[in-house]
């Protein structure tokens, strides 16, 4: 069958649309997205403002339309952490199924890194052993480790890049006392939830997922994404700390120009280099490796599990 999955995020309203059929590697045909950064467009109390809503409404039947255009018999529509926090979310998701059809399922952000969890153990197999898998979004950071397909813990941290960028890092250039401070930030969160994963012991491999990984992995030398899904593209901690003070030093414009940034993300990169640094550094991570699936496929992945057992 032909499934679609529409994805509510931070950043972007995403529609991937594939073949897949239970037992099966889903098989991507089609990707629709559109940029709109809903963690940067909350007010001061917090809620999504009128024309935040109006743009989702709108991006929504947009994605609805393509999904209908390429076959899709189901489309499996979440969001992550912009609407979940969002003060007015309760209004946001009636507006949206009124004017759409759509009943979005806010995911937890515990539910976000278990699902991630999933994809990242399907990706690399059992033969991957015990998995660590780190996961930035705009919103949030979502951890997960185990040696199962259901993570023995997991956790969500309000350390998305959009998120930090939006509340820590103003300028452009950012100011250096500016960066200490969320550099500081970050680590304080991120050392309070290191203890629930050490105890399991030594992960036997740490994967990430999520476009600020893949870009953070590309200017630091890994393979361009032309080369295809199967390339393997990993990340060391030693590159990452080299790059985050050249990073802190451009300018937005000049960080859209580094190889596989897109503009769009070019002002989340230095933030969410922090988050990677920090989460690799005090998880004791020397080098990790990036993995195609994700959050989407995850949920893509439990629909077809679901479709299986019934």
């Amino acid at each position: 069958m032909r499934l679609g999955v529409l994805d509510v995020g931070s950043n972007t309203v995403h529609l991937l649309v594939v073949d897949a059929h239970p037992g099966a590697c889903p098989l991507p045909a089609h990707s629709h997205k559109a940029e709109l950064r809903l963690a940067q467009l909350l007010d001061d109390d917090g809620a999504i403002g009128p024309h935040g809503v109006d743009r989702l409404v709108s991006v929504i039947k947009e994605a609805l339309q393509a999904a209908e255009d390429k076959g899709a018999e189901e489309v499996l529509p979440f969001a992550t952490s912009a609407v979940r926090e969002a003060r007015n979310a309760d209004d946001v998701l009636e507006r949206v199924r009124a004017e759409t059809g759509v009943e979005l399922q806010v995911l937890t952000g515990s539910e976000e890194a278990r699902l991630t969890f999933l994809a990242a153990r399907r990706w690399f197999g059992w033969s991957a052993g015990k998995l660590l898998v780190l996961d930035i979004g705009g919103g949030s950071l979502e951890v997960a480790y185990g040696i199962d397909e259901e993570p023995d813990a997991a956790a969500s941290l309000p350390l998305g890049a959009g998120r930090l960028t939006a509340g820590w890092l103003p300028g452009d250039p950012p100011d250096p006392d500016d960066v200490r401070a969320l550099r500081r930030h970050v680590r304080t969160e991120i050392a309070r939830t290191v203890g629930e994963f050490s105890r399991f012991g030594t992960p036997d491999h740490v994967v990430a997922t999520s476009k600020t990984f893949k870009q953070l992995a590309r200017i630091a030398g890994a393979a361009r994404s032309a080369e295809g899904l199967y390339v393997q593209r990993e990340l060391k901690r030693e590159s990452l700390e080299g790059w985050v003070p050249r990073l802190a030093a451009m300018t937005e414009q000049e960080r859209a120009e580094l190889p596989g940034v897109s503009e769009g993300r070019a002002g989340q990169l230095l933030a969410g280099a922090l988050v990677a640094e920090a989460a690799m550094d005090l998880f004791g991570v020397e080098r990790l490796e990036i993995c195609p699936w994700a959050l989407r496929e995850g949920v893509i992945l439990r629909r077809l599990d679901h479709m299986e057992s019934v």
